[in-house]
């Protein structure tokens, strides 16, 4: 009898400048994915013109990024098991900003879905990958780094909105901006790569058959209750995003200006929430965090629907965004210190919740506002909240003392 495969997570060279260079690659992957989807996503109306596209389609076309993420998500966990995560975000770091390219030089709309679905697949890989890459990066350290990590992608969002709108006060044509954006984060992910832990850290080379892939494999009673409680922060993320500013229009009389506010607090707050996130992480532990964070959020919300006043409501998004901040990172880390199936397996199905989340949750929020109003839909939101609240319990696996 052969003695069983150790594969555990190898230690890293404590030298502090070693554990800093992993800790900014792994933000770094984070930062890059942000980045290439806010650069897509603040072209879509030149797409639109460029295509002469109607809104269905342009509906139908922004539907395929995320479809097709959601299909490369459940084969990615059987991969990192095989190959690990850091190889897989190494090439993928690459590949995205550089399909970009594929999107803008689309010369008509048939092209510009195949384009779309290279975009949405290697999402998808990079999604699922870099996160796993965390999860081993905070084993390795012993150390926090999934709160950073996540604000390094709404920075990267942020940079690439305030990017996106300068080339459009410049008339900078979608073909230069998408190229020069796709090659310097290819060039940026090529050199954070070197930074990463190697293959080892979280490879398997002779996966376990329930880890292999399969359809079924990784849908356990604790990821489907995590990957509900992931699911509810994004629709809720999801519901200000795209809610907000019409709220504060039809609900509490902003002019367009002013409900543009209510987001930018939301994001601002939020990223704030994650730079000491890890901080209160290490320092309180994931459940009462949970707790304490749903419960502003909660406070939050109940500001935005009970006050009848644009300046509240906007104080009350910007306080959701405080909430918010560390639910999602703690959930994810709860998810792959906590699973026996191998920790990208668990991410790959959590993720696909969550993604389903932000997909379908903000369609769902328009059909049931339009039936019972916004401030109605938005209290029922606070359901959600509850739901993560009751159930933060489920986050100690997150507490690297108990991995």
């Amino acid at each position: 009898m052969t003695a069983p495969e150790d594969t555990t997570t190898p230690e890293l060279d404590p030298e502090p400048r070693t554990a800093a260079l992993t800790r900014l690659a792994a933000m770094s992957m984070f930062f890059i994915v942000g980045l290439a989807f806010a650069t897509f996503l603040i072209r879509v109306p030149t797409l639109k013109v460029e295509h002469g596209l109607t809104d269905g389609q342009l509906g139908l076309l922004l539907v395929v990024p995320s479809v097709c993420a959601v299909i490369s998500m459940q084969v990615t966990g059987a991969l990192v098991a095989r190959f690990g995560s850091a190889p897989i975000a190494r090439i993928t770091g690459v590949a995205l900003p550089l399909s970009l390219i594929g999107i803008a030089v689309a010369a008509d709309p048939i092209q510009l879905a195949v384009a779309l679905v290279v975009f949405g697949l290697i999402d998808g890989l990079l999604d699922v990958s870099m996160n796993s890459h965390a999860i081993a990066v905070e084993r390795t350290l012993k150390r926090a780094v999934m709160n950073r990590c996540h604000a390094a992608w709404s920075i990267g969002a942020l940079g690439a909105s305030l990017l996106g709108g300068l080339t459009l006060q410049l008339d900078i044509s979608l073909a230069a901006h998408f190229a020069w954006v796709g090659v310097g984060v290819a060039a940026l992910a090529l050199v954070v790569g070197f930074w990463m832990l190697p293959a080892g850290a979280d490879q398997q080379p002779e996966p376990d058959k329930k880890i292999r892939m399969r359809w079924r494999a990784g849908w356990t009673p604790r990821v489907l209750l995590l990957g509900a409680m992931g699911a509810s922060v994004l629709i809720l993320e999801g519901a200000v995003g795209n809610w907000s500013g019409v709220l504060l229009i039809d609900d509490r009389g902003a002019t367009l200006a002013v409900a543009s506010l209510g987001y930018i607090l939301f994001n601002i707050c939020q990223v704030g929430g994650r730079l000491v996130g890890d901080r209160l992480h290490e320092k309180y532990g994931a459940p009462p965090l949970v707790r304490v964070s749903g419960a502003v959020a909660f406070a939050g919300l109940a500001m935005v629907v009970t006050v009848p006043n644009a300046v509240v409501t906007i104080v009350g998004f910007g306080v959701v965004g405080v909430g918010l901040s560390v639910l999602l990172p703690l959930i994810f880390s709860a998810v792959g210190h906590g699973s026996s199936d191998g920790a990208a397996m668990a991410l790959s199905r959590f993720t696909t919740m969550t993604y389903s989340g932000l997909l379908f949750g903000p369609v769902l929020i328009g059909w049931i506002a339009e039936a019972i109003g916004k401030i109605t839909t938005f209290a029922g939101l606070l359901l959600l909240l509850m739901v993560v609240i009751l159930n933060a319990r489920a986050t100690a696996s997150a507490d690297l003392r108990d991995a």
